[in-house]
């Protein structure tokens, strides 16, 4: 089977039988097209089912000089699903990245913001003349229901149960789940729906999506990524902002108020546990301040 073939039929793969978003399976083939492109420039004219651990090693050991070791580990995983997928085909019998190592990674807290910088944040969305509501909405939405902005973007109107304060989220693989909605939040929604969104001249496709640009289609991801950039200059904020970081504050501000890993992590919709067990820390060192503050001995 040649390169070209078996790329092909992994992206069928990962589309049809792994049910995968559009954005992981465009990061899995740029993944192996690396590998094509390594053994090309190395003159290595091997079929996948030619392809040694010797190999793999070595195309590894050339990347790790330019990425980080998150991407390398990405790119170590992206290569073993593909030769699974080989051998789930039986094209061949073992996986030459099985006895690769990953790359030790350190724990990285994530960013997060205080409830008076989300709270500036939105303030000040809400200024916009022309989309301040439809801004200051999105925004809370993201917080408040730690939402991914793929999922965001993504949301309909027919996804809200309003009554039940319930919002329906799709989300990594089309797995759907169903998240909280705050009572500033519902407020917000219902606002905007009244007060914006139905006021504008909607793109016919695009009557169920919830937010909606200027020329009537749903908001892109870049879109909001520079709403959020140019509020945080507005505001003078020194860190750097994106909607990741609003879902890192979500998951932290409850984690310190006493909810459990188990309720964060069917709201955040990750399907390991390990995942959300990253805002631990945010425990830990909330209660290193409670010993210091009140302790005799602090």
């Amino acid at each position: 089977m040649k390169w070209s073939t078996s790329s092909k039929e992994f992206e069928n793969f990962l589309k049809f039988e792994r049910n995968l978003s559009k954005n992981t399976i465009s990061s899995y083939l740029s993944d192996l097209k690396k590998l094509i492109d390594y053994l090309n420039k190395a003159k290595i004219n091997f079929k996948p089912s030619e392809i040694t651990t010797e190999i793999i090693r070595d195309f590894i050991y050339s990347e790790s000089k330019k990425i980080k070791s998150s991407t390398q580990g990405r790119l170590i995983s992206s290569l073993n699903l593909f030769f699974d997928y080989l051998i789930l085909e039986k094209i061949i019998n073992k996986n030459p990245v099985e006895k690769i190592d990953y790359p030790k990674i350190g724990s990285k807290i994530p960013t997060t913001l205080t409830t008076t910088e989300i709270d500036l944040l939105i303030d000040n969305a809400r200024l916009n003349k022309s989309n301040g509501l439809r801004n200051e909405t999105m925004i809370e939405v993201l917080y408040s229901c730690g939402l991914r902005v793929s999922e965001l973007i993504e949301i309909k109107v027919s996804d809200l149960y309003i009554d039940e304060q319930l919002l329906k989220v799709v989300g990594k693989g089309n797995k759907e789940r169903f998240v909280p909605i705050s009572k500033i939040a519902k407020k917000l929604i219902l606002n905007y729906i009244e007060s914006a969104r139905n006021h504008n001249k909607i793109k016919r496709g695009y009557e169920d999506n919830l937010f909606i640009n200027n020329r009537g289609k749903k908001l892109s991801r870049v879109m909001i990524y520079t709403i959020l950039n140019n509020l945080a200059k507005q505001v003078g904020l020194k860190k750097k902002i994106s909607p990741h970081v609003l879902r890192h504050s979500f998951a932290t501000h409850l984690i310190e108020n006493g909810a459990d890993i188990i309720s964060i992590q069917k709201m955040m919709g990750h399907e390991n546990i390990v995942t959300t067990e990253k805002y631990l820390h945010v425990k830990n060192k909330h209660l290193i301040k409670s010993v210091l503050k009140y302790h005799p001995r602090g």
